[in-house]
């Protein structure tokens, strides 16, 4: 195969984390191809995008296409849904407390994979298939179409969601694990104006979300039991928006205009390295947490931009964009923030599911603690929108310079 033909970046599945990984890349002066299948455009379930996650949206010219379909996040209130007698105070954390005008924004899945295909389509080459084969060479990576095309590169990107056949291809094993909760997610609207303010409720069983959307809608993630999900998904809308309002206690007022509900089970999941044999991980191809937190894509995105950043630099100074060195700064760039996210979410779901009563109380004092201290509530919201576990060693990459990786 001649030189010429070879692409610098070959990016597998094209979902939001694919697309994101590609646009990313190509902007860093990186020959890049994606390769997939169109995502589903049924998905329901929207994303809290935080900090460097809407930097790099910006840069790729992908937040002003949502137009008036994404949702500023002014605050985030957690309340203590438990029905201990110890009671947790209730917190409520407002962006203007950490300098921010606003934490993030609220953005459907389905419109956000709309804008980054129309963005991705004048930066890189799209190859609307699946792969059958991934022939992991000593200078490049061969891939083979559905169709029998075949395309090299001398980097593959994994995103190709968590049952990943590029990941196994590499080599690379996962840790898995499950919870006994299920989600249910939907959009609907409600009387009371939200301001902006996403509250989670703290429950024995799991989180209850609202998160706000535009003019007087909000997207619910609602975490329970399988049983109690498999109740709640059988209700007619009518009741199970009195259900909803029970466990609201009215906070948003009357509620309606519900969209079909989906539900899914929640798990997890690690890859146990995120670089092999020329090939790198990101999204769930690399994690997979419950909806807890909003941390998904926002991993995703810091993939995205740490892998831009470092392939990018490694092309600028003739190193090799798959060989070791520029996997293993890859590897040392993501797991600490991989890993500290992966194993937050997977703590905090698993103390509201504890019946252990030290637990319950130890939570409840973090909270009395954020509740009481200004100080602390910055900090803490400071760390959620901007982690440092992300950054690795600065370059001069245009992209590191303004967004948080």
């Amino acid at each position: 195969m001649a030189e010429q033909d070879i692409f610098d970046i070959s990016v597998v599945g094209a979902g939001p984390a694919g697309l994101i990984a590609g646009a990313a890349c190509a902007q860093s002066g990186l020959r890049t191809v994606i390769i997939g299948p169109p995502s589903n455009r049924d998905d329901r379930r929207t994303s809290a995008l935080f900090g460097g996650s809407i930097e790099l949206l910006k840069r790729l010219d992908i937040l002003e296409r949502l137009g008036g379909l994404s949702e500023p996040i002014t605050g985030i209130r957690i309340v203590d849904g438990s029905a201990s007698l110890l009671r947790a105070p209730e917190v409520l954390f407002e962006a203007r407390e950490a300098g921010f005008e606003a934490f993030g924004y609220n953005i459907p899945n389905a419109a956000l994979t709309e804008a980054l295909e129309g963005a991705s389509g004048r930066l890189l080459t799209r190859v609307p298939s699946g792969v059958t084969e991934v022939k992991i060479g000593s200078r490049d990576v061969t891939l083979t179409s559905d169709s029998g095309e075949k395309l090299a590169s001398r980097l593959v990107v994994a995103a190709d969601g968590r049952s990943s056949a590029t990941r196994a291809a590499a080599g690379i094993e996962v840790s898995n694990w499950t919870y006994p909760q299920s989600a249910i997610v939907a959009m609907f609207h409600h009387q009371r104006d939200h301001h902006g303010i996403s509250t989670e409720l703290h429950r024995s069983a799991g989180p209850l979300t609202v998160v706000p959307g535009p003019g007087k809608t909000s997207n619910l993630v609602w975490i329970d039991t399988h049983e109690e999900v498999a109740r709640l998904l059988a209700l007619d809308d009518q009741a199970f928006c009195g259900e909803l309002s029970t466990a609201l206690k009215g906070l948003l007022g009357a509620l309606s205009d519900f969209t079909p509900r989906q539900s899914f089970r929640l798990s997890g999941q690690t890859a146990r390295s995120l670089a092999k044999s020329r090939v790198v991980l990101v999204g769930e191809a690399a994690h997979v947490i419950p909806p807890i937190g909003a941390q998904g894509l926002n991993l995703s995105c810091r993939d995205a931009a740490a892998l831009a950043d470092i392939a990018g630099e490694a092309k600028r100074s003739g190193v090799d964009i798959g060989g070791e060195a520029t996997l293993k700064r890859y590897e040392n760039a993501r797991q600490a923030d991989v890993g500290s996210r992966v194993f937050a979410v997977d703590l905090l779901n698993r103390s509201l599911l504890s019946n252990i009563p030290g637990v319950s109380i130890a939570r409840g004092f973090g909270l009395f603690a954020l509740a009481s201290s200004p100080a602390l509530r910055a900090r803490v919201m400071r760390e959620g929108v901007m982690p440092t576990t992300s950054h690795h060693q600065p370059s001069t990459s245009p992209l590191a310079q303004d967004v948080d990786i």
